[in-house]
């Protein structure tokens, strides 16, 4: 057997209300760059659906750009690191390393020879620090303000110059090589954002939690201007120049962006992006014919000159940790839940993509399956819903259940959900209860084969227990004994087998006619537990999903045979799997990607 990575439907940003978010352009005008926890996410901007995921940070990673040539990346993470990596190879070869400030890395900006580099952030002994970017070594102290830096920025032209924004309401200006502190502009009333030289350098752009924009010249340093009065009602987030440097589009959180004509300072076109709080708009870009701005949501939005009231496009999808996975029956759709209640379908074949509307859990979802054109649901607001798959919103139904659901299973030719919570197990039919079993374990997941049983893994005994439904009454019949917590389980398509896997690292293959072990097969690769099991179509191949960030694939005919897909999810823990097809294999994550593989069988 072997595997190829197949697509990535990538997370989307990371955002934080009240921070601003830094997209990197591609020189080339191909991609775009943006952080979700360790990893750093590349984008194509024409084709969003094609991306890269590089995941060598060891902690969260705030920051990442293009280098001028466009042949490196450098990334800055919490801990003060930067890294520079190159973006030819797929395996993004490391260049360099350094650890310029103590602290987290807010802002980078690289000369426009490739040769300088400056980081600013919130440092315990400095905000900031110039230096080579093949050496390390220091051209330069950032000095001179006296809060954490939020923003910074080279001029593109000589003479060099570095302008930085702090939380200390000023920018300061910097003149070198070497580069030293020449001034402050103390325009700014509240916290500068983002501070931005034009494409020829003449001009360089400010923005401020006041709502205010200033523009300055790019070699005095001296104020041109206002633009706007103020520009925005809240705080503007983020600003990029148009590529011929006649035009500034900014981002604030007044839920608008706003195109500006830079020589006469007035506004050109407004875009208005919602009203909730999500659509706050903490970041933009300007790359090329591009104009996009993310929403504190983490959609992003491609904007349309022409047409203001509306966006072209909207990327959509997950940045908080996929919890739930499955399949809509003819398999072509795949859909996933996060950690914060959202649901996302995607085509299986493009990656194309749409969030479910209407009042969903508001928190986190534990099982999802899909059955007759509904999708279900449970979530731990203690309850059952029902998804239009069509229609891609919640039905109005709502199934109180008694505890905390943990997992969810349909036995589909008698139309009922067994649904398996904290102290009892639900059988329902028709948005209704129809019988309740208390139970003396707590059960992490439920499995319903074709014929009426419903298998049932344990936390806290160990044990996975088998019932048989009698009428609407489940009556238990077996019961297995595992070394550690039983956390998932799965019956095969053909009903031969019951596959379950535990927090002991094993994955157990049984025989349904008996409930034996089959092959006298317990798989134990895994270094740690194991989360997640599924079948493929053929009842052939086992997928195991796990705390140790791999995905192993196991042969039910071929026992002894494995293969393992090592870090799978960005050194994160894989949280779901599912089997589009028999050699198509869906995986989801800590990471917040959702990832296909192809499985060649032996």
């Amino acid at each position: 057997m072997s595997y190829a990575s197949k697509s990535i439907y990538a997370a989307l940003p990371r955002t934080q209300r009240g921070q601003p978010l830094v997209l990197g352009g591609d020189p080339k005008g191909k991609n775009f760059l943006y952080t979700n926890g360790n990893s750093v996410i590349i984008r194509n901007i024409e084709t969003p659906s094609i991306s890269d995921v590089y995941t060598e940070h060891s902690c969260q990673v705030n920051v990442a750009k293009y280098s001028p040539s466009g042949f490196y990346i450098a990334s800055g993470d919490q801990s003060g690191k930067v890294r520079i990596w190159d973006t030819v190879n797929k395996e993004h070869i490391l260049k360099n390393e350094f650890h310029p400030i103590g602290g987290p890395i807010k802002d980078i900006a690289w000369s426009p020879d490739n040769q300088r580099m400056v980081v600013v952030g919130e440092g315990r002994e400095r905000f900031g620090h110039v230096f080579m970017s093949e050496t390390g070594t220091s051209v330069g102290e950032i000095s001179g303000q006296s809060k954490p830096i939020n923003s910074c920025d080279f001029r593109p032209s000589r003479p060099f110059r570095v302008i930085t924004g702090s939380e200390d309401n000023t920018i300061a200006v910097f003149e070198g090589p070497p580069f030293k502190f020449k001034m402050t502009k103390q325009d700014h009333t509240r916290f500068v954002q983002a501070v931005r030289y034009s494409p020829s350098g003449s001009l360089f752009a400010s923005a401020g939690f006041d709502g205010k924009i200033y523009l300055y010249d790019g070699t005095s340093s001296d104020l041109v201007g206002e633009i706007g009065s103020p520009a925005h009602a809240g705080g503007v987030y983020g600003v990029a120049w148009s590529p011929d440097g006649k035009q500034l589009l900014s981002a604030s959180g007044d839920k608008t962006a706003k195109l500006w004509d830079v020589e006469t300072r007035q506004v050109v076109s407004e875009f208005v992006l919602g009203n909730s709080v999500e659509d706050q708009q903490v970041s933009c870009l300007w790359q090329g014919d591009y104009l996009l701005t993310v929403s504190l949501s983490g959609f992003i939005n491609y904007l349309d000159i022409n047409e203001p009231t509306k966006p072209l496009r909207v990327i959509k999808g997950h940045n908080k940790p996929i919890t739930a996975l499955t399949l809509s029956e003819d398999r072509t759709s795949i859909f996933t839940a996060s950690h914060d209640g959202y649901v996302t379908t995607w085509n299986a074949e493009t990656g194309e993509n749409d969030r479910i509307e209407g009042a969903g859990h508001g928190n986190q979802i534990n099982g999802m399956k899909a059955f007759d054109g509904t999708l279900y649901t449970c979530g731990i607001d203690d309850s059952l819903k029902q998804i239009d798959i069509e229609g891609k919103a919640y039905k109005p139904m709502n199934l109180k259940l008694g505890s905390q659901p943990r997992g969810m299973d349909i036995l589909k030719e008698q139309n009922i959900i067994v649904s398996a919570s904290v102290n009892e197990i639900t059988v329902s039919k028709d948005n209704q209860k129809v019988s309740t079993l208390k139970v003396s374990y707590e059960p992490t997941s439920v499995a319903c084969s074709p014929k009426g049983h419903v298998a049932v893994g344990g936390n806290m005994d160990s044990k996975l227990h088998i019932y048989e439904l009698q009428g609407n009454d489940l009556n238990q019949i077996h019961e297995l004994t595992h070394l550690g917590a039983v956390t998932d389980v799965a019956y095969s398509p053909d009903d031969k087998y019951l596959v379950a896997c535990d927090a002991h690292r094993k994955v157990v293959l049984y025989s349904t006619d008996e409930y034996k072990l089959a092959n006298n097969k317990e798989w134990g690769f895994h270094n740690a537990r194991v989360n997640s099991v599924a079948w493929s179509p053929d009842s052939q191949l086992v997928a195991s999903g796990s705390l140790d960030t791999s995905i192993i694939i196991w042969h039910v005919e071929k026992p002894a045979k494995h293969i393992i897909i090592k870090n799978a999810h960005a050194q994160s823990q894989v949280t779901r799997l599912s089997w589009v097809d028999n050699s198509t294999l869906v995986s989801v994550g800590q990471d917040c990607n959702t990832k296909l593989w192809t499985i060649t069988p032996f």
